[in-house]
């Protein structure tokens, strides 16, 4: 299965032991993701994490769109990815990505906030991107990948101030950080790979506060 092979493409990255299977905690059907959801918006996009406080601890729910899922089942990504199934596999992986830091970070009781969840993901949609392609490709560096993810980008309309100043936020600093490790890792095409690992191992350890710090710097 597509998530779970992208779940399993983020623990190798970042060397992380993962206890919890994405598909167990998986929503597709839109009607209970409304009924679930706190406010009154009808709007829902095609991937949201749901947290929510229990007795038992936190429940964490995935939703993704039946839809996505099925195309990505078609053409799937991670033998071949496209401009035909990008945008598809950016929300999957956005969506595992949320799934995966927020339950490593819940497990060793640590806080996470949503604008560091949304910086992981970007960071994390570039890292799996550059080594799922670069395997696609014989393992030569996809140098297109940083500004197909980070310049051609539009923000939802029907977000509200505080939500488009997150995502904007979270945007900018993982543009400026991957940028960063294009120029400190990718020597004449070459990426050495095993310093990259090293840094997006260290960032993906880092609290919050120093995340965000760590990467706008």
């Amino acid at each position: 299965m597509v998530l779970q092979g992208l779940q399993s493409l983020l623990a190798r990255l970042y060397d992380i032991n993962l206890d919890h299977n994405v598909h167990d905690f998986l929503l597709t059907d839109r009607r209970v993701l409304m009924e679930l959801k706190s406010n009154d918006s009808q709007d829902a996009c095609d991937e949201e994490l749901l947290l929510a406080e229990t007795a038992d601890g936190v429940g964490v729910t995935l939703y993704l769109d039946k839809r996505l899922l099925r195309r990505l089942e078609q053409g799937n990504p991670l033998r071949t990815l496209t401009e035909k199934n990008l945008s598809d596999y950016c929300a999957a992986l956005e969506g595992v990505s949320h799934f995966v830091y927020s339950t490593w970070r819940l497990n060793s009781d640590a806080p996470v906030s949503l604008l560091e969840l949304e910086t992981q993901a970007e960071v994390d949609k570039f890292a799996a991107t550059v080594f799922l392609v670069a395997g696609q490709q014989g393992g030569e560096y996809p140098r297109h990948v940083h500004a197909r993810l980070f310049d051609r980008v539009r923000f939802d309309e029907r977000l509200d101030p505080e939500q488009f100043h997150r995502y904007r936020t979270a945007h900018r600093c993982a543009a400026r950080y991957c940028q960063d490790l294009e120029r400190r890792f990718v020597k004449r095409g070459q990426l050495h790979i095993e310093a990259l690992l090293r840094e997006l191992r260290k960032f993906y350890r880092l609290g919050c506060t120093a995340k965000l710090r760590y990467a706008a710097a």
